[in-house]
């Protein structure tokens, strides 16, 4: 007989405060499916649908400092597939894309202006994988589901540049006072005869080891104790340094 009674109730809200300012790490769950290049094998996640053509990186996303210190939340991103644009283009690529430029831009303190040739080196990418264990600031928001079966969840709202005046107190590791972005409702579906089961939203495992060198923001050591970075693959000779110029300052 299995004894539950002294199990410890679940906690009703884990959710970040709605407005969050805070400086994360984030690393790439592994769904078992290819990317457009070498670097990216198995890296990404597909829909729930077997007939859709959406391909995700599924990302988790861990508070490194300040008070809110190892909570975390997940969120993928759309990189291959879904609705097209006028000439062809994912939009849901298009739209993280941004996302991904503006997680570098904050990581590494550029001006999203800046166009020079270092700039532009630092922001290229032997694939999606390198992204595994950036650091960079975020405002959070709540968001509410879509489907009664499920609860609000976290997301980014936007990611913080060094031009936003939250962004270098956030990424030194300062507490500041949330400021929830007001939203217009959201009707929310009723949920159908059968619920999901709770355990359907778990997380997936992190990455797998690869062969070379980790990414050069995972090697300081960070205050959260999440789970080293997964190494990317092996360097082509256009990264002969172990990793993209902008990875090493």
């Amino acid at each position: 007989m299995l004894d539950m009674n002294d199990a410890e109730l679940p906690r009703n809200n884990d959710l970040l405060p709605d407005g969050s300012f805070v400086k994360v790490i984030m690393q790439i769950r592994r769904g078992g499916l290819d990317g457009h290049n070498e670097a990216d094998r198995g890296l990404l996640k597909g829909a729930k649908s077997p007939s859709s053509d959406v391909r995700m990186l599924d990302c988790e996303f861990t508070v490194s400092d300040g008070p809110l210190a190892r909570r975390k939340f997940w969120q993928t991103f759309t990189v291959i597939g879904g609705k097209l644009d006028d000439n062809g283009v994912s939009i849901g690529w298009k739209i993280s894309k941004g996302m991904f430029r503006a997680m570098i831009d904050s990581a590494l303190g550029l001006d999203p202006q800046d166009m020079s040739e270092v700039a532009r080196g630092k922001r290229m990418l032997r694939g999606l994988s390198d992204l595994h264990g950036i650091t960079f600031a975020a405002k959070l928001r709540v968001e509410p589901a879509s489907d009664a079966r499920y609860s609000e969840t976290n997301k980014i709202d936007r990611i913080l540049l060094a031009s936003d005046p939250e962004y270098a107190k956030v990424m030194a590791g300062e507490s500041v006072p949330p400021a929830p972005t007001p939203r217009p409702q959201r009707a929310i579906a009723s949920a159908p005869g059968s619920a999901a089961p709770a355990w359907g939203s778990q997380a997936a495992p992190s990455p797998a080891a690869a062969p070379e060198q980790a990414p050069a923001w995972a090697a300081p050591a960070q205050p959260a104790p999440a789970a080293q970075p997964a190494p990317p693959p092996a360097a082509s000779p256009a990264f002969a340094n172990g990793g993209p110029a902008w990875l090493n300052g």
